[in-house]
């Protein structure tokens, strides 16, 4: 019996790429999409989507009310991911969510809804595989390599800096090493800024440039050697397997996962 699902932001470049994902999967169905334009129309009646009799909601709730689905993907915008993930959970619908912008306090709340409500819950600040071998590898070299930065880099059109990759690699780093500053104790910023943002001593250096997709290197330095770690997602279709991966996954869980390495 096919998985359904329900899908927020058909018509962005991570949403779309997932639309054409779902409908090549055969234990795959979407039952219906949310958009914030084009309520009550079809999947077929936007642009560039896939020719599909799929009902198209503005209000989630409304959407939850009125179809059916197993699984909710969302991939839209922190301001209202948040609010999707958790209308999800209370409604017993299991989210996959590439949203990234969450506060610690919203993982926490939604966290406890999660094991309240016995249903689980995959939020993964990035689907690609290759991206949480990155940070898992870093993970490990930061026990013996401490001194480290890392560098990101993604499209123009990106809302949140440092990206969710990038701070969940600084989390996964902090489990293994202790914290410290670096770089010289004199050292003075001449135009503000400069030195990136700081995370328990590390360094985080963000990159907004038209062209790029998601990009990320965590070098390490020590005496006489440096170790970097780099990762490239070429395009989007790079995300898609993990997602894959998550809507089976999240389907025999009764809580919630932060970050694609915590179910691989």
């Amino acid at each position: 019996m096919a998985i359904t699902i329900i899908l927020a932001g058909p018509r962005g470049r991570m949403g779309s790429e997932a639309v054409k994902m779902v409908e090549n999967e055969s234990d795959f169905k979407l039952v219906a999409c949310i958009d914030r334009k084009y309520d009550g129309k079809q999947l077929k009646d936007i642009e560039g989507l896939p020719d599909l009799s799929v009902p198209v909601f503005q209000d989630i709730e409304k959407c939850f009310q009125q179809v059916n689905a197993d699984i909710f993907i969302d991939l839209t915008v922190p301001e209202v991911g948040y609010y999707h993930t958790k209308t999800a959970i209370e409604n017993n619908i299991r989210p996959v969510v590439g949203t990234t912008g969450f506060t610690d306090e919203q993982i926490v709340e939604l966290s406890q809804l999660a094991e309240t409500k016995k249903t689980g819950c995959i939020i993964a600040p990035n689907f690609a595989i290759g991206a949480v071998l990155m940070m898992k590898f870093s993970e490990m070299a930061a026990k013996y390599l401490p001194d480290v930065e890392i560098i990101e880099k993604h499209h123009d059109r990106k809302l949140d800096a440092p990206s969710g990759t990038a701070k969940k690699t600084a989390e996964l780093i902090m489990k293994t090493r202790e914290t410290r500053k670096q770089g010289h104790p004199d050292e003075k910023e001449t135009i503000h800024g400069s030195r990136g943002a700081e995370m328990d001593g590390m360094r985080i250096h963000s990159v907004r440039l038209p062209g790029l997709v998601a990009h990320q290197e965590v070098i390490f330095g020590s005496s006489g050697q440096t170790l970097s770690i780099k990762h490239d997602s070429l395009n989007r279709e790079s995300f898609m397997e993990g997602i894959k991966v998550s809507i089976y996954k999240v389907m025999d869980m009764k809580e919630l996962a932060y970050g694609l390495e915590n179910i691989l």
